[in-house]
């Protein structure tokens, strides 16, 4: 039986999540399905223009992503306290980018100066829920998944679920998880045999920041990394160079002949987080076969579960294993 959201995600503990959304149908997502011969590449852009919309609007940084054939791949990042300052304003426009609002707030917008305090009172109880809603994991994928869905059921000319009913949510509680998570998660096309090259890794977050790279410019839309800090924004842990080498690295360790001595490949990430080449191969590879729950070491998982009343902690000796 799933586990209620509220034992899946917990920013007090910590604030990425890895969360995962797998189509229903034998249709393909994206991609050219090889039974019609019909192709749905297109979609990949809606969900990359979508998902780069929402994180925009929402107190909610993107790590890192990558679209699917039929499934796609997020590492979330809950900026916790950032919704807290924006304004009442700043929050109903932000909400109004998405949904419509009642005539109300569209009459603040216009005639600020014929709202009532009964009025005022009553925008300000909207603004609460709304600034909640803005930093909701579960809205954050709900308003990309039903978008996505309502897009590709009127292509189809059909109706019913495009999505499983549940998007997967893992906790990532420490450097190492998050690290490997997110190459998990960059690399993932490439293992997948439907790109060569990180260049060619189309639709996914590791393409944009080469992109960017290329342009010498910030990533708009994506969490920037600690060499690339932004002023008042929160950064990842780890500088670029240091994973862009890593992931170089680590292909070229999956493309050596089985035959040949694996290749040495000293990395200054590896070093600074802690783990030996083999496991983070290991755990790179098989992330989501070795995790199903929070990943991290084994006593901030057991942490997590306490905090969030878990009775099981599954995984533990996987963690202990590869992540201790």
């Amino acid at each position: 039986m799933p586990l209620p959201r509220y034992k899946q995600i917990n920013t007090d503990v910590t604030p990425f999540y890895h969360c995962i959304s797998r189509c229903v149908r034998q249709s393909y997502l994206c991609g050219r399905d090889s039974r019609t011969g019909i192709s749905y590449e297109h979609r990949r852009k809606w969900i990359q223009d979508r998902l780069h919309n929402l994180s925009q609007a929402f107190a909610i940084d993107l790590c890192a992503y990558a679209v699917m054939h039929n499934h796609v791949h997020l590492v979330l990042h809950v900026a916790k306290g950032r919704a807290d300052k924006w304004s009442m304003k700043e929050v109903l426009l932000r909400w109004r980018m998405f949904y419509k609002c009642p005539p109300l707030v569209q009459r603040y917008f216009d005639e600020i100066d014929s709202i009532k305090p009964d009025e005022m009172l009553e925008l300000k109880s909207l603004s609460v829920i709304y600034r909640e809603r803005l930093q909701s994991i579960s809205w954050f994928m709900r308003m990309l998944n039903e978008y996505i869905a309502r897009k590709a059921n009127k292509e189809d000319s059909c109706k019913g679920y495009f999505w499983e009913r549940r998007f997967r949510s893992q906790a990532i509680l420490d450097e190492k998880a998050l690290a490997s998570v997110m190459a998990y998660v960059d690399l993932n096309p490439i293992r997948a045999n439907i790109a060569n090259t990180l260049n060619s890794s189309h639709f996914t977050s590791i393409q944009y920041r080469l992109n960017a790279q290329r342009s010498n410019k910030v990533p708009k839309f994506l969490m920037p990394f600690n060499d690339k800090r932004i002023d008042g924004k929160l950064a990842l842990p780890f500088d670029f160079p240091d994973y862009l080498q890593l992931l170089n690295n680590t292909l070229k360790q999956e493309n050596s002949s089985i035959k040949q001595n694996l290749p040495q490949f000293p990395s200054r990430l590896l070093t600074r987080i802690g783990m030996t080449r083999e496991n983070w191969r290991m755990v790179t590879s098989n992330f989501e076969t070795l995790f199903t729950g929070p990943v991290g070491c084994p006593e901030l998982m057991d942490n997590f579960a306490n905090c969030c009343d878990r009775g099981c902690r599954p995984n533990v000796s996987n963690a202990r294993k590869y992540l201790s």
